[in-house]
């Protein structure tokens, strides 16, 4: 009776666990809402639509505050040309694109903004203002993009989309590490990772699928911890438990994958782009292995995207590592 009675109460904590785990963006955001910090962004290139558009509407819901770096002359003339009214934001006027993404990555090293969020600049500009040893923002962590998409009422995170276009076995057993720790943050303790590629086999011939199988064997051993690990699989018995059903395949990751760790940047980045512009999910990026959030969307991002991806940068915030 007394095993029966344990049983129930670790099933219970277990079912109100997940229930109170964020699944969407919407249950991501509605949590900050509780959160009493208003945080500061420093917009690097302000003179964006969008996302001086994504400004407006963080400040409107009472998550995110921005300072709009950037040729005033610029902003403010996108913004008339956008019927926005950013009269109760603070422009900083400069005109030099190298200077705007040093002056913007200087204040959020020096503590007087909360999050870099990438505007009109050219991400190579940004990104060696963020790797500058005097004023950038690189932790000791390997810095990657990973992309979170809402898909079938749950997030899953894509790594990694932009940075690194050929990753070693080191190098993936470091962007799971990323990954995981961004899944923690948001929720999710023990996020299952899916080695993705064009096999569900180990084949010598496909060195691919085969660091795929390391990363498993690491992972069953505790070198990879804090997740569960399975590879190589294909993308569909990743993300589709139908599929996995249907194939009578069991696998440790049986299509409930919450992070993808792609074979290399081509295959991650076109994933990406397929998703985005072809399917009904929603979605945000954020870029790891920095100190503070830094948000790098696409000029040509939509204002839900650049919300999304805001969100995430403000998880961070809340729940970043103090050792960073």
């Amino acid at each position: 009776m007394k095993v029966e009675l344990i049983c129930f109460i670790i099933l219970v904590q277990i079912f109100f666990s997940n229930c109170n785990k964020p699944k969407t963006f919407d249950e991501l955001l509605e949590d900050l809402k509780k959160d009493i910090k208003m945080r500061k962004m420093a917009i690097a290139g302000a003179d964006n639509p969008e996302t001086l558009k994504t400004s407006i509407e963080a400040k409107n819901m009472k998550i995110g505050d921005s300072i709009f770096i950037g040729n005033e002359e610029r902003i403010k003339s996108r913004a008339k040309e956008n019927n926005l009214d950013i009269s109760g934001f603070e422009i900083i006027n400069i005109d030099d694109p190298i200077e705007i993404c040093r002056y913007s990555v200087k204040m959020v090293h020096d503590g007087k903004a909360d999050m870099l969020v990438k505007g009109s600049v050219e991400t190579r500009d940004l990104l060696k203002a963020i790797l500058d040893e005097e004023i950038g923002l690189k932790s000791k962590e390997l810095m990657n993009l990973i992309g979170v998409f809402e898909m079938d009422g749950k997030l899953t995170f894509l790594t990694d989309i932009s940075v690194i276009p050929y990753p070693s076995l080191d190098v993936k057993v470091q962007l799971i590490n990323n990954a995981v720790k961004l899944a923690h943050y948001i929720g999710i303790e023990t996020p299952k990772v899916a080695a993705i590629t064009g096999l569900s086999v180990s084949n010598t011939r496909m060195p691919e699928t085969m660091e795929a199988e390391k990363l498993t064997e690491m992972n069953i051993k505790g070198e990879i911890k804090d997740c569960i690990v399975d590879g190589p699989l294909s993308l569909d018995l990743a993300i589709s438990p139908e599929s996995a059903q249907i194939k009578y395949v069991h696998r440790r990751v049986n299509g409930d994958a919450d992070i993808i760790l792609f074979p290399d940047v081509h295959a991650a980045n076109i994933a990406y782009k397929i998703l985005t512009h072809l399917s009904d999910s929603k979605n945000g990026n954020i870029l790891l292995g920095t100190t503070k959030p830094v948000i790098s969307t696409s000029r040509s991002d939509s204002v839900q995207t650049k919300l999304n991806s805001m969100i995430l940068g403000f998880w961070f915030d809340k729940f970043k590592s103090p050792n960073n």
